[in-house]
């Protein structure tokens, strides 16, 4: 869902009262969602408690807006949200950092048009029911797919449903079409026929990322935590990049990233391949003036959507590259 702007004032008000959430030798809770990338093995592995010699709560969201609620009260101290998230919290001011990307998204969010809905070709989309959630990637991709395809989004009924309500109402027949993620899209795409994936939409112009934020708050306090939770998550990476067909076809990796998501055996393997994983480099120098702009762009074409009420004059405060770099 959307968050008001004055839920952000009100928490910006008493963080000045809040300690860096937890210490991390105290236990430290960390928000996450059901993206798939090779990362969740570590974390089912326990690599990020032995890394970092921390006991680690970690606490499922369905929905970047939901996590992200929950480090803006302070509650969570690091998240996974995507980047349209990030730019709608970013806009609000909210104080935390994106600092290490999850992955590029690609074909692991789709929007997906029910069948006996009558869409053939995206025009069909006027006056359908879509649902999504909102002020997230998809959302975001959605709103740039249609502007893409020159459909006006006022005369589409766009929802704001969670991943788990859409799955729910599309069995339903309640809507017409879904732009979602795993597990929700592997449970509608057997009912429907794919319009477009976020593949093409950053084709179009309009990339979106999974990224992991911090408070910075916990950030300032506990620098050395947050460099060993990046190395955990990007050796991972690099041990999937190393040889990506044997990392999928050992049963073990599947089967973990599957509880920990949802998500079917065969739609995690779809989504390792539908997704894009960035290395130690890549990450380094995309999470400086690239990234800043991309955080912007989003922020700008979700100002114009009437999705965040305000820019800010600098998003380079929202990403930071030291953590990267820092990792070890």
């Amino acid at each position: 869902m959307a968050i008001p702007r004055t839920f952000f004032q009100t928490i910006l008000f008493s963080l000045s009262a809040l300690s860096a959430a937890a210490g991390a030798a105290d236990g430290v809770t960390i928000g996450y969602q059901t993206g798939i990338d090779p990362a969740k093995v570590a974390q089912a592995d326990g690599a990020y408690e032995k890394a970092t010699g921390s006991r680690i709560n970690w606490r499922k969201f369905d929905s970047g807006a939901d996590l992200i609620a929950a480090v803006a009260s302070g509650d969570v101290a690091i998240g996974n949200i995507g980047s349209s998230p990030l730019a709608a919290a970013a806009s609000r001011g909210l104080p935390i950092e994106a600092f290490l990307v999850a992955d590029e998204i690609g074909a692991a969010e789709a929007l997906v048009a029910r069948k006996g809905s009558g869409i053939a070709k995206p025009q069909d989309l006027i006056g359908k029911k879509v649902a999504v959630p909102f002020v997230s990637t998809t959302h975001y991709s959605l709103l740039a797919a249609l502007r893409h395809w020159g459909v006006d989004p006022a005369k589409v009924k766009i929802l704001n449903l969670r991943p788990g309500e859409i799955a729910a109402a599309w069995q339903r027949g309640d809507i017409d079409a879904a732009y979602v993620w795993d597990p929700a899209l592997g449970k509608i795409k057997p009912g429907g026929a794919v319009l477009a994936s976020s593949a093409e939409v950053a084709k179009w112009g309009a990339p979106t990322y999974d990224i992991w934020v911090v408070r910075k708050d916990f950030a300032a306090a506990h620098p050395e935590f947050v460099s060993r939770f990046a190395q955990v998550s990007l050796d991972a990476i690099a041990g999937y990049q190393a040889n990506p067909q044997a990392f999928i076809a050992n049963a073990s990796n599947i089967a973990k990233i599957s509880r920990l998501t949802g998500a079917a055996a065969p739609d995690v393997v779809a989504g390792l391949k539908g997704n894009r994983f960035l290395g130690r480099d890549e990450q380094a120098a995309l999470l400086q003036s690239p990234f800043v702009a991309a955080v912007g762009k989003t922020a700008a074409f979700l100002k114009a959507q009437g999705k965040v009420e305000s820019l800010q004059p600098d998003y380079g405060r929202y990403v930071t590259n030291r953590f990267v770099k820092t990792a070890r």
